[in-house]
């Protein structure tokens, strides 16, 4: 089949570790990502965002590629990668410069973001994202955007992702050997950001939780800015590899149980009609009932919950933020395939003592319907991010010249 690399196009990779999924979005003349592509197969040769089987990895990247070209009858040359691991951090820093001409220029911004994130970060880390969250002049804090005011100094307060280089490095490599060469590297749980919360939501300060098979994804915003992220390596297949051991059953019956008839919290309506549990073959499970199967489900939800809560009130102890009304945060938002399971907001909100909401994509206005589910969340806002960084590439090649452009490439290629 004759494949076109002609479209204007953004292309997002998310190796998790239950799924691989490759998304093919095309930019339209007015600016709507059309995506036009879609791959996905199982995981297999990677378990919590590190490599375990360098060779099956490769096929299942390569089997989620070829399929997404097929559909979109398009030739993959570059993605956007995601990742997520349990050795990905942050930090929060500042930075602060005089006015050179005492009004803020684009030099002046580059200058007081490069002083802040010269700070000393793990020797087995680089930066993964610099994200600016506001700017003061003088006095005036609070500003999103300086450039073209008067003052005497700035200062930048930044958020640095930083992750473990070598686990991106060998990931990386995988792509690599097929044939494909990473654009940009997102953490999972920003990605999903750009997917799922409003503007109104994170100035309202609300925090994200990407609920995946073996990892959750942690983001907080305040006052509208990413203030703080994390990564717990227990997620969704932890329930699962319960209910297995609990019922002695195959881990994919367990998974289909858990999809079917599993609930994290007890609804007595449904306790009372003592419901019988059956297998995909259609075959009852001896000794499980809609009861026993909550009883196993429940504390281990109430557990992952909990681990994100004591995450959060370890920040707001280290940064004496006061936990107002004993309430973690006022928005709680839960996306990723595991958010599906039924009940799930009435168990977070027992932890949290917060609104909660379950949310799918809902940022970009042509979502597929396949597409338009929790646990594409990752995904889809991969493209999103793609299509924001591909149009600041351009910016920067018309403004500085094709040379420059070409120089800070090969810069980024080298530091990969």
């Amino acid at each position: 089949m004759n494949l076109s690399t002609k479209k204007n196009v953004i292309v997002g990779l998310e190796i998790g570790t239950t799924k691989i999924i490759v998304s093919i979005g095309e930019i339209l003349q007015d600016g709507i990502i059309d995506i036009i592509g879609f791959g996905e197969c199982n995981a297999l040769g990677i378990e919590k965002g590190k490599i375990n089987n360098l060779e099956l990895l490769i096929e299942c990247i390569n089997k989620s590629i070829h399929e997404a070209e097929v559909m979109a009858k398009y030739k993959i040359y570059s993605v956007y990668l995601t990742i997520s691991h349990e050795e990905i951090h942050c930090q929060n820093e500042i930075g602060i410069i005089p006015i050179k001409k005492k009004e803020v220029t684009k030099k002046d911004i580059d200058a007081v973001i490069k002083i802040a994130k010269s700070v000393k970060i793990n020797n087995d880390h680089n930066i993964l994202h610099i994200i600016p969250q506001e700017f003061s002049i003088d006095k005036q804090s609070g500003i999103k955007n300086p450039i073209g005011l008067s003052g005497i100094r700035i200062q930048a307060n930044i958020h640095l992702i930083t992750c473990n280089k070598n686990i991106k490095k060998n990931i990386i490599k995988a792509i690599k050997k097929c044939g494909i060469y990473v654009r940009k590297t997102i953490f999972t749980g920003l990605a999903s950001s750009f997917s799922v919360l409003t503007e109104e939501e994170k100035n309202a300060n609300v925090c994200l939780i990407d609920i995946g098979g073996e990892n959750m994804n942690v983001c907080m915003y305040i006052k509208g800015s990413l203030y703080h992220n994390f990564v717990i390596p227990y997620a969704g297949n932890t329930i699962t590899r319960d209910i297995a051991y609990a019922f002695s059953l195959p881990y994919s019956d367990a998974e289909f149980i858990k999809k079917k008839y599993g609930y994290a919290i007890e609804d007595i309506s449904i306790t009372c009609k003592n419901l019988e549990i059956f297998n995909q073959k259609g075959e009852k499970i001896i000794n499980c009932y809609y009861h026993s199967l909550v009883e196993v489900i429940e504390p281990r939800c109430i557990e992952l919950f909990n681990l994100v809560k004591n995450e959060i009130l370890k920040l707001y102890s280290k940064n004496n933020i006061k936990n107002i009304n004993n309430q973690i945060l006022s928005n709680i938002v839960l996306t990723g395939g595991s958010s599906k399971i039924k009940s799930l907001s009435q168990c977070a909100k027992r932890i949290f003592n917060s609104n909660i909401k379950i949310k799918k994509p809902c940022n970009m206005s042509k979502i597929p319907k396949y597409l338009s589910k929790p646990e594409y969340s990752t995904i889809v806002g991969l493209l999103y991010y793609g299509k924001k960084h591909q149009q600041c590439y351009s910016q920067n090649k018309k403004k500085h010249g094709f040379l420059k452009y070409l120089l800070n490439q090969m810069k980024d290629w080298l530091t990969r």
